[in-house]
């Protein structure tokens, strides 16, 4: 597998290593092994699996008190997938990085803890699977609202884009409760 630094420290884009041919293909989505030699040494405790149609935008969220680093990878159509930077003093606080994750290409994003997360599907329809390396606690989890302009995302879909209530209610980046210092040391 193949690690590519981001220009948000800790963020790596993955490829896998694919063996196919007109039979099909092969990949492994996941080896402890492979992800400590990239430099993930997260344990991960929950398996999610989302399917969602065109234009639906899911984030920005994130959790306080058990922050989630999460190994995301999109195995049905595309996504635009965005992770945004708020670890206080982090000297990319703030800045968002967006790419494109799709069935085809295989790759996958690591965002570890600090990061807020949100993607918008931009194929017909996507799923997208990731492992949590924090049990999901509704009750600690935070929304920063999608089309901030602090932020100033350019998410890429063709339409109006389609939000649940909860994301609807997200705060403005810079009324959001934000981590200080390593999200790691302060659980």
């Amino acid at each position: 597998m193949e690690a590519v630094r981001t220009k948000l420290e800790g963020v790596l884009l993955l490829k896998p290593k694919v063996f196919g041919d007109e039979r099909g293909f092969f990949l492994e989505s996941y080896n402890k092994r492979t992800l400590a030699s990239c430099g993930i040494t997260s344990d991960f405790v929950q398996d999610n699996h989302s399917r969602s149609r065109q234009n639906v935008l899911r984030g920005l969220h994130y959790q306080i008190g058990q922050p989630q680093g999460k190994l995301v990878r999109t195995i049905m159509g595309e996504i635009f997938d965005v992770a945004v930077d708020i670890r206080r003093g982090s000297p990319t606080f703030g800045q968002w990085l967006g790419l494109s994750l799709s069935a085809a290409s295989k790759e996958m994003l690591w965002i570890p803890p600090g990061f807020a997360h949100g993607f918008v599907v931009v194929s017909d329809w996507a799923e997208v699977i990731y492992k949590a390396t924090d049990y999901y606690a509704p009750q600690l989890e935070h929304c920063i609202r999608w089309d901030d302009p602090d932020l100033a995302i350019q998410w890429p879909h063709s339409g109006e884009a389609q939000l649940s209530p909860k994301d609807l209610q997200g705060k403005w980046f810079r009324d959001a409760e934000v981590y200080s210092g390593n999200p790691e040391i302060s659980r």
